[in-house]
């Protein structure tokens, strides 16, 4: 069943339709918050939030303009850049990152090394190379998809992401390694 069939299930009435979609894209939208974020509650709150949006804005999708996963990934990175916009504080919203969460300190002290460590790569991109090699590399997203969500061409993303993965030729294994240590610490 394609998500289309969910969504018009749940449009007609049937409420548990939206659960499957919900589980199939809940770890991915986490994931893109989270990257956005570095912040383990605010991307638990904001994907809730990213979820209900979604649903409160069902009967406005249309699968004929873009996939579901694409529209939900454009409400996700929509909702990121609220979240930031009412934060009372003079970071610059593509630029905030913010140290993650975690019950142990021994694992703490570790991720944090390898977060600072990848932080440091990924801020020598501009934001929206960051924002496409999270899209490409850890949301596994088509080129035309990462263009529908952040509204630019398909070959304008394969040019950025390009000449990003050229920047960060030698660190981008270690940004892999990354979101392998993000999947451990959730």
């Amino acid at each position: 069943m394609n998500d289309s069939f969910y969504i018009q299930k749940y449009l007609d009435g049937n409420s548990k339709a939206f659960d499957k979609l919900y589980k199939k894209y809940i770890e991915k939208i986490y994931k893109f918050v989270f990257y956005k974020t570095m912040h383990k509650e605010s991307a638990e709150d904001l994907t809730s939030t990213v979820f209900f949006k979604a649903l409160d804005n069902l009967e406005k999708f249309d699968d004929s303009k873009s996939k579901f996963q694409t529209w939900l990934f454009n409400i996700a990175r929509n909702t990121v850049i609220d979240h930031y916009r009412t934060q009372k504080t003079n970071s610059n919203i593509e630029d905030f990152w913010s140290i993650a969460d975690s019950n142990h300190l021994e694992t703490t002290i570790g991720n944090n090394l390898k977060i600072e460590e990848v932080k440091k790569y990924l801020k020598t991109l501009t934001p929206e190379q960051r924002e496409i090699v999270i899209l490409r590399v850890w949301e596994g997203l088509s080129y035309k998809e990462i263009a529908s969500i952040i509204g630019k061409s398909e070959n304008a993303c394969k040019v950025s992401f390009s000449r990003s993965a050229q920047k960060l030729k030698d660190n981008i294994l270690l940004i892999i390694i990354f979101g392998q240590i993000i999947n451990l610490i959730k």
